[in-house]
């Protein structure tokens, strides 16, 4: 009994997750054991340098690479052993992504590239919940652009509002701002911060910037595939003194 509750608590769980390419001399662990949970209405930042694991830890939760062994779990669902198709359903019904590129297709609309992936599933759209996301995001009046006549940001919050329309479980975010300058990329974090606090959205979001990871309630770090630390209500300088902490020890470069 106590197992069924902790996976129906948790949005997204790694327990003794390990990734391992290659072998022999060319043998790279990219996760060594490691065991995180992410918790619904949360968001979640992951930092670490360079080859510290954070982008695979993201890419295994969310299907997008296979463990060595361990376990991922989203919701009850586990994906170590589910096979290509289970995985794209997993991934189209439960998951939303925002990458650092935006992945818009130039001939749709900006309200056409959000519905895509449910159009393309056959999934009826539930309009109340996608005003919902549209005015927490704020493109009300850009709806009936191509991506083409938006800003980089405005693009940016195309493929957030696409990420959410579908009512995921959990977002996951790879560098979302890495292509924005400094004020778009804050209009984006504010977005997916509104997304927890308004809309109880889960987000899970990689970067390597301070002031990003600022913006989640929780920071994970990580080093040589490991978790290292862990920090609850990040700032700017509560996050970039951990950092250098790792500086000290040699690990960030």
């Amino acid at each position: 009994m106590p197992t069924t509750l902790t996976r129906t608590a948790a949005a997204a769980e790694a327990v003794e997750l390990t990734k391992v390419y290659g072998s022999g001399e060319t043998r790279v662990v990219a996760l060594d054991r490691v065991s995180v949970t992410f918790r619904p209405g949360e968001f979640t930042a992951i930092m670490g340098p360079s080859g510290s694991g954070k982008s695979t830890l993201m890419h295994c939760l969310a299907g997008l690479d296979t463990a060595t062994s361990g376990s991922a779990r989203i919701g009850d669902t586990e994906l170590v052993g589910l096979n290509d198709r289970a995985l794209t359903r997993l991934r189209r019904d439960r998951l939303g992504f925002v990458f650092q590129a935006f992945n818009l297709l130039p001939t749709l609309t900006a309200a056409e590239n959000i519905t895509l992936p449910m159009d393309i599933a056959g999934r009826k759209v539930d309009q109340e919940w996608l005003d919902r996301v549209v005015a927490t995001v704020g493109l009300a009046g850009r709806l009936h652009h191509r991506p083409a006549q938006l800003s980089g940001g405005q693009q940016q919050r195309v493929a957030c509002a696409r990420a959410l329309a579908g009512r995921p479980a959990i977002v996951f975010a790879d560098e979302p701002t890495g292509n924005l300058d400094s004020r778009a990329g804050a209009e984006i974090l504010a977005f997916l911060q509104n997304s927890v606090r308004e809309l109880g959205q889960t987000v899970v979001m990689v970067t390597h910037d301070p002031v990003a990871a600022s913006y989640a309630d929780r920071v994970v770090f990580l080093a040589d595939g490991r978790i290292v630390d862990e920090l609850s209500l990040p700032t700017p300088d509560t996050v970039l003194d951990r950092m250098r902490r790792f500086d000290g020890a040699g690990r960030t470069s």
